[in-house]
């Protein structure tokens, strides 16, 4: 069981949005908050982004930027250029102009309003991942064929641009854990800790389980007071808290993208009986499973 995977599958709704936007110097592009995790890709050119608080980072071709929470930010070809432009849908693709000229492609991820996961929100607001052609050669590949498609546009390329957007995200997160390993602390030292992995595996695989902490000691072979510590220490709660907290996020993911009936839903999440699951469901989403189900808001759409 890949937990990055399933992680973001859970919390993710719908497709991902993007566009492709050129820009010649003097320019300068204001991004508002989204209800989503935003990104950007350079791929010709240059630009610097301003965060809310902290210093301007300095974007180059090939690199990219996560925007997790979806915090609102600036784009400028050069810190001495005013803003002009507002992101919102429909404006112009491409503004020309008599300076260098900058490629970028820019979008979002949908999410959940009503899901969320500890390690996403442990993420910093902005995750800068420059370019260099010996590190993170995945994600260095998934750039160069967006980038091919989108210079060469043929039959099937609105579906390859994306899937390759699905695989950029899981990349940029991979990269930016395995950039923190070495002084890791939370998720990205879940990720190293081989223990709170294999409880990690255990419980995506299988939450419809009754799982107990011995069980799970021994899955990781150590003891339960060792397990708990680490656990807590990198996760941020007990093994059983996230048992129950995956329990609900794969419920909401089934019942917002399948037609699997709300006692089956319950089963395949540990719950005997619908009544208990329907409890445990509406104190987590404050919803109950069926109203969930159909509720039209529950997806933040953004647009680029």
């Amino acid at each position: 069981m890949d937990v990055l995977s399933e992680t973001i599958a859970a919390i993710r709704t719908g497709d991902p949005t993007s566009g492709l936007f050129v820009r010649h110097a003097p320019w300068g592009r204001a991004y508002p908050v989204v209800p989503g995790t935003g990104f950007h890709v350079v791929l010709h050119g240059s630009c610097w982004l301003i965060p809310p608080a902290g210093d301007p980072i300095d974007l180059r071709a090939g690199d990219v930027v996560l925007m997790p929470h979806g915090a609102d930010h600036v784009l400028v070809d050069s810190l001495d250029t005013a803003v002009t432009e507002q992101a919102h849908p429909g404006e112009p693709r491409e503004i020309p102009g008599p300076g260098i000229r900058s490629e970028l492609m820019c979008g979002a991820y949908e999410l959940g309003r009503r899901r969320s996961h500890p390690m996403l929100e442990e993420l910093p607001d902005f995750i800068h991942l420059p370019a260099h052609p010996s590190r993170h050669a995945a994600l260095r590949g998934v750039l160069d064929l967006l980038a091919a498609e989108i210079a060469e546009p043929r039959a099937g390329t609105d579906a390859a641009i994306a899937t390759l957007l699905e695989t950029l995200v899981l990349f940029a997160l991979r990269a930016w854990f395995e950039d923190q390993a070495p002084t890791s602390t939370g998720w990205a030292a879940a990720f190293t800790d081989p223990a709170v992995t294999a409880v990690l595996r255990a419980i995506h695989a299988a939450p419809e389980r009754a799982w107990t902490v011995p069980e799970l000691g021994a899955i990781a072979g150590v003891s339960r007071a060792t397990l708990g510590r680490r656990f807590a220490a990198t996760v941020g709660e007990p093994p059983l808290s996230y048992l129950t907290r995956w329990r609900m996020l794969t419920a909401a993911r089934l019942l917002r993208d399948t037609d699997t009936p709300l006692a089956s839903v319950a089963h395949k999440v540990g719950y005997q009986s619908e009544f208990a699951f329907a409890k445990a469901f509406k104190r987590e989403y404050g919803l109950a499973p069926g109203r969930y189900r159909h509720h039209e808001d529950d997806s933040a759409a953004v647009a680029v």
